[in-house]
């Protein structure tokens, strides 16, 4: 959510924010007049009970100095004020819910540095790391080696769960809890809060994040009308809703690790072999909030982004950083990176991470403050970074670990995670 004063001061900016956004400009515009004319009320219901509040001292002071029965002309005013402020408040009331549904649907407006661009297409590539081995003999894809491994079951999952559902086995659920281990242990030696987050949420956090209106397509929902949350953020984000912290308690670093949900909404044939793109996964996320300051802000958003980077060091798995476009963009971002990871039998780079910042939007949706130490009162900036998603990044191991006779070696880092240094390739039966 934007400040409504900057929204009025910066009306070309947030209404040009939104075209770059592939949103409609024109919600800014009906915005504005709504509260050009919620203004205009409120200032006419103020009125009304300035005049009701002075015809009652009237009348007041009428039977204090006076006595006897008050003036019967006062008596039918006060009832007639009373008849049309009861009216106006009612119609102040509507202003107010739909100011506030409106005000949800105002997207963040870019940092100057983030590219223009309609689509992934504008991306830009920040850099590349690590070096793409060219192997001896055609990479398989991860689906065929860990099926040919007995590692993942698809048909049945299927038949369980629907579209993209899958089952890891054997070895790849010890392989895939130890990314994760791995990713929570390092983030909790940079200091970070380690929290569990509650799968279903309440539509309060989702809109709070930002994640609504605008993708409530693209979620779950139970009979209760919760929601299944598609990142540990919504929860960690959401962790201080309603608070006012203290400056000195700032930054607050927290990392969540929670299975998420995704119904992959308008992905209809994409990514319909293996495990990229499924509805049901694991990951754990950073969050953290700053001090109202951008350039503090930005320093935090490269450190996330090194975390994820440092992560994918360790693993030995090449990968770019990319600057997102506008276009490619959440609604409620101010800028955004991407991570992706080099995948040799796709000969291609797929995306494994992201990082955003969000300034105010997301606490002032939450009401999250803190105490500055100059006495002063100010929402807190957030962020929000991938450290670790699988089976993505679990796929994305497999396939950068594979030998010829189709067996995977195991990261050296998370050899001690797992216990054992490969997984042999088996004739199955």
């Amino acid at each position: 959510m934007l400040d409504i004063n900057y929204i009025r001061e910066h009306q070309e900016e947030v209404k040009q924010a939104a075209a770059n956004k592939q949103l409609d400009p024109q919600v800014v515009e009906q915005f504005l007049v709504l509260d050009q004319e919620r203004r205009r009320h409120l200032q006419e219901t103020e009125h009304l009970r300035a005049q009701s509040n002075q015809n009652a001292a009237t009348i007041k002071k009428s039977l204090m100095e006076h006595g006897g029965k008050p003036d019967a002309d006062l008596v039918a005013k006060g009832k007639t004020l009373k008849e049309e402020l009861k009216v106006a408040e009612e119609k102040l009331k509507v202003f107010d819910q739909q100011f506030k549904e409106m005000s949800l649907q105002i997207p963040n407006v870019p940092a100057e540095d983030v590219p223009l661009g309609k689509d992934e297409s504008g991306n830009q590539v920040v850099r590349q790391v690590g070096e793409i081995k060219k192997l001896p003999f055609t990479p398989k894809s991860h689906e065929d080696l860990m099926l040919n491994l007995d590692l993942l079951d698809i048909k049945r999952a299927v038949q369980i769960g629907g579209f993209r559902t899958y089952m890891l086995k054997k070895q790849a659920v010890v392989l895939e809890q130890a990314l994760l281990n791995y990713a929570l242990k390092m983030m909790i030696d940079e200091g970070f809060t380690a929290l569990t987050a509650p799968v279903l949420v309440n539509r309060e956090a989702m809109v709070g994040t930002g994640y609504f209106p605008w993708g409530q397509e693209d979620h779950y929902y139970t009979q209760d009308q919760q929601i299944l949350a598609g990142t540990a953020e919504v929860a960690l984000t959401s962790f201080y809703a309603g608070e006012t912290l203290n400056e000195r308690d700032l930054p607050i670093k927290m990392i969540g690790i929670s299975p998420c949900f995704r119904r992959e909404v308008g992905t209809y044939g994409k990514d319909t072999k293996g495990i990229i793109r499924v509805h049901q996964f694991n990951k754990v996320e950073q969050v953290v909030y700053t001090i109202a300051n951008e350039k503090v802000t930005r320093e935090w958003h490269q450190k996330m982004v090194g975390f994820a980077e440092k992560l994918l060091q360790d693993l030995g798995l090449p990968y770019q950083v990319l600057l997102m476009c506008t276009g490619d963009m959440g609604a409620g971002q101010r800028k955004k990176y991407d991570i992706e990871t080099w995948f040799p039998a796709q000969g291609r780079y797929r995306e494994t991470h992201s990082a955003s910042y969000f300034n105010d939007f997301q606490a002032r949706r939450l009401n999250i403050k803190y105490r500055a130490s100059d006495g002063t009162v100010k929402y807190v900036y957030t962020l929000n970074n991938t450290v670790a998603a699988s089976p993505r990044l679990l796929a994305a191991v497999v396939e950068n670990y594979q030998r010829e006779d189709g067996s995977v070696v195991v990261p050296e880092v998370l050899r001690p995670f797992t216990g054992f240094e490969e997984i042999k390739a088996v004739k199955l039966t």
